[in-house]
């Protein structure tokens, strides 16, 4: 009698239905923590029975797990996607990082489904993801880097040569943490960004205190890119700007709000941003930013401008 065959592994049966856009979801979720199926759907789908659809495959394939929070006044929210064991076996295997820890999706999911600021991660997500799906159905756009808060958490980060050697010794403190970064690309020019997502609950002197923070940064480093403040409400983004009226800030601030870009219908690539001390609003790809090692790794078709900012 001939022997049975053994059983395939799940792993390499994972692999061999992985799709390139499966392949950028698991990327973020490893990166990013959890992303609700409308998020997926906006960003990587034509539509939300077609992710639905994918999502429920990729989760019998134990690449993602889901759970669904209770709302306050009842009922749930949409589904919430994390990485399963699979998912974090592909992902390792995909960027040569060697085997993960075995429990190492049972413990990021219990992190996520008990984590008070969950609302906070969704949101500062929501822009890159509004973002990703702008470049879905503009082809002239593209969101090339999407870096998580966890990447700006480790001693010197910031530090590049030519820099202050302080950054190095004292590590993060009295630097800033910011909510993600990205490259946004339009057109043939790339604009490197912090991102700061604002859910309204914080102190205005908290949000003085994070522009202070890049100021330092900015006198830190021989690079400088602009900080995106994203808040919930005018009325919000009005008593920043209050703020720091009158400051001569180096660092380039610009600010949007919630209530302007659904009014809009608006995307985070459009003209939401408002300068500090300038007047109207400009698109994420002409804001300013200082650093040479972005250009030379996203050449750019616009000249620089006096300050030697990309214009």
């Amino acid at each position: 009698m001939r022997r049975p065959l053994p059983a395939p592994d799940p792993l390499l049966r994972l692999q061999a239905s992985i799709t390139a856009r499966d392949d950028r979801l698991l990327g973020w979720l490893y990166d990013h923590g959890v992303l609700t199926t409308d998020q997926i759907a906006s960003a990587l789908f034509p539509s939300l029975d077609f992710a639905q659809r994918r999502l429920r495959r990729l989760t019998v394939l134990r690449a993602t797990d889901r759970f669904r929070p209770n709302r306050a006044d009842g009922g749930s929210y949409p589904y919430h996607y994390v990485l399963d064991q699979l998912g974090y076996d592909h992902v390792h295997a995909q960027r040569g990082l060697g085997p993960p820890r075995r429990d190492q999706a049972r413990r990021r999911k219990q992190s996520l489904t008990s984590r008070p600021d969950l609302p906070h991660l969704l949101g500062g997500n929501q822009v890159f993801i509004d973002l990703a799906t702008h470049a879905r159905t503009h082809p002239d756009t593209s969101l090339d880097r999407w870096r998580p808060a966890s990447a700006f958490h480790d001693p010197g980060v910031f530090y590049r040569q030519g820099g202050n050697p302080q950054m190095m010794i004292h590590g993060p403190k009295g630097l800033p943490r910011p909510d993600g970064a990205g490259v946004w690309t339009e057109r043939g020019r790339s604009v490197p960004f912090f991102l700061e997502y604002d859910t309204g609950r914080e102190r205005l002197d908290i949000l003085t205190e994070k522009v202070a923070k890049y100021e330092r940064l900015y006198a830190m480093s021989t690079w400088a890119w602009p900080v995106l403040f994203h808040f919930p409400s005018a009325r919000r983004e009005a008593n920043l700007h209050h703020r720091i009226a009158g400051i001569d800030l180096q660092t380039v601030i610009a600010t949007t709000t919630a209530e302007l870009r659904t009014a809009l219908n608006a995307s985070p690539a459009d003209q939401v941003w408002q300068l500090a001390a300038h007047g109207g609003r400009h698109r994420l790809t002409d804001l300013p930013y200082t650093d040479a090692d972005h250009d030379n790794e996203f050449p750019t078709h616009t000249a620089p401008d006096q300050d030697g900012r990309a214009a």
